[in-house]
């Protein structure tokens, strides 16, 4: 059956090319076609030094291709993808190929309908968002049909029902939702003026339906969240809050409990030439929302919730991320941004920028109650909304970027973390296996740009860690018997960049100080990458260490790995 589907992809792709081609003469008939593909490619090799085993499957590969037409209101397309197997650490219920993602859509005028796959946000997705991260391989697109509505403008209405993409399948429950939006500002244009002030109301309801057949327990097979949201934006002035409300919802991932959920989202900025300040903040209870109620790690999630910690790029300083902890946590971060003027003394001739960011959450206070129903007990609890519980995380960094001449440019960050990692991200009290971690990272990144289009750059990170555990026990070795101990790193990165078309990475991290001396080994990694317009190609080859990885607070496990990568990615 693969086959019969690999061949179709591929002469659908072969067609589209020239039809593209032919197109370019004729797009007011025709209309047009355009698309990208991608392909990440790995052979595996053992290495007994970071204990890497990829088993049997040494090549394993993630590829996607997406084909769109579009003509005049009309649009529709289709993605192929292949995992035969993925790649390590994505999951491997995707394994297989096949056409998961295929739509059509139609506009006119006031009307917008969409039958087959598509994605979709109620407000900022605590009540519903369907999207795709392809660095998660995270895709919950619904399938179904969608449509909005735009009685005048201003208005917004939207209604949408379908099933959730699980692997190359659905789910077993079925989502529907409804969603209103009012802009006043542009519903009453002609009686408001030129009004600097615009206020933005709306609200959405999101259910789904699960057949109950748990022989033990009475499961409600309806599950409805109801939310409001309200923004005030004027000037530099931005303030938007929303309100959700979820009745109870016992799954696997809040052990089957049937306390109601409810979580609260609000943030407001203010910039203006030079500054900008922004307050966010966030309380989530119980807000797991699956459409199948024993869905695990990121499948079959409808709605979102976010991670308001900064998302860093630079390795060291993501090494231990934070994950939103969706059965509770308060928080909340803050950040202000400073452009020094050009000519003063610390700005000198170029001037400089200057960033503060902090953020930290903790466990919401609960207290946990024993019930009964019909002689079956299951979990419930209270929560005391004005008390915290015990810190999950923190993150206060600093980051500054300053260029010195027309050549040469320089980023400076600091940041000191902690984590409580045996709650955060292997759900666990154990603090000898997983204790809590607490860090002072640096970072300094040097660029200089010799000639036109050409430039070499030079990163150096390091990683100082503590970890706190529950009592003093040691090992026979007299070291702390627990694997998630590694010490403190550093990292060190050259790039270098001939021409336009070409670059050189070498990098390196380094345990250094791994209390378990066999373990202080280098993660290595060489990179040669070209791009040419749209087409990018990269071939490397390295060590990947143990870890966690996370992106706008949804997280996978990447278990370590060493050997030849190739990367493949274009448009048309």
């Amino acid at each position: 059956m693969s086959k019969k589907i690999t061949l179709r992809f591929l002469l659908i792709f072969t067609f589209s090319l020239f039809f593209n081609k032919y197109n370019a003469q004729t797009e007011t008939d025709l209309g047009n076609i355009h698309g990208n593909f991608q392909i990440d490619a790995a052979n595996y090799q053992r290495d007994t030094i970071i204990k890497a085993d990829p088993g049997s499957e040494v090549f394993r590969y993630n590829a996607f291709g997406n084909i769109n037409y579009t003509k005049g209101g009309f649009s529709a397309g289709a993605r192929f993808e292949s995992y035969n197997p993925p790649l390590i650490g994505y999951l491997p219920g995707y394994r297989g190929s096949g056409v998961p993602y295929r739509f059509a859509r139609y506009k006119h005028k006031d009307i917008d309908i969409t039958v087959g796959n598509f994605y979709e946000q109620f407000g900022s997705g605590i009540a519903l968002r369907a999207y795709e991260n392809r660095g998660l391989l995270y895709d919950n697109a619904l399938d179904g049909m969608r449509v909005i509505f735009t009685p005048r403008n201003g208005v917004t209405l939207k209604g949408l029902v379908g099933k959730q993409r699980t692997y190359f399948s659905l789910s077993p429950g079925v989502v529907r939702g409804i969603d209103g939006e009012i802009n006043f500002m542009e519903l009453f244009d002609s009686l408001l003026g030129k009004s600097k002030t615009k206020l933005i109301l709306g609200g959405s309801f999101v259910s789904k339906y699960q057949q109950d057949q748990d022989p033990t327990i009475v499961l409600p097979e309806n599950v409805g969240t109801s939310a409001g949201r309200l923004a005030i934006i004027r000037g530099g002035f931005n303030f938007n809050a929303e309100y959700a409300y979820k009745i109870n919802d016992p799954s696997y991932q809040n052990k089957f409990s049937y306390k109601p959920g409810q979580a609260i989202i609000a943030s407001t900025s203010y910039g203006t030439k030079g500054f900008s300040i922004m307050f966010a903040g966030k309380m989530l209870d119980n807000m797991s929302f699956r459409s199948d109620r024993n869905a695990t790690n990121t499948i079959d999630m409808i709605n979102y919730q976010p991670d308001l910690s900064k998302f860093h790029t630079y390795s060291l300083m993501a090494y231990y991320p934070y994950g939103t902890q969706a059965n509770g946590e308060v928080g909340g971060s803050c950040e202000i941004q400073y452009k020094v003027k050009k000519g003063t003394w610390l700005g000198g001739k170029y001037g400089m920028d200057i960033t503060v960011n902090g953020s930290a959450f903790y466990a919401l206070d609960t207290m946990g109650i024993n019930a009964s129903t019909d002689s079956i007990k299951h979990l419930k609890y209270s929560t005391n909304y004005g008390n915290v519980g015990n810190e999950f995380y923190h993150d206060i960094n600093i980051e500054i970027t300053k260029k010195l001449s027309k050549k040469l440019k320089f980023t400076m960050m600091y940041a000191n973390q902690f984590l409580n990692q045996s709650v955060v991200q292997f759900n666990t009290l154990d603090k000898e296996e997983h204790p809590d971690v607490s860090s002072h990272i640096g970072v300094l990144d040097i660029t200089y740009k010799y000639k036109s289009n050409s430039a070499i750059r030079f990163e150096t990170q390091g990683f100082f860690g503590s970890y706190n555990y529950r009592d003093s026990k040691l090992d026979a070795n007299g070291v702390k018997n627990s694997t998630n101990n590694t010490g403190s790193w550093i990292s060190e990165l050259i790039e270098w960049t001939p021409s336009t078309h070409w670059s050189i990475t070498i990098a390196d991290q380094y345990n250094y100080n791994n209390p378990i001396v066999a373990k202080r080994v280098h993660y290595y990694f060489g990179m040669l990458g070209y791009v040419n317009g749209p087409t990018r190609i990269s071939i490397s080859y390295g060590r990947q260490r143990q870890g966690i990885f996370c992106a706008g607070g949804v997280c996978r496990f990447v278990p370590a790995s060493s050997g030849l990568s190739l990367s493949i990615s274009s448009s048309f």
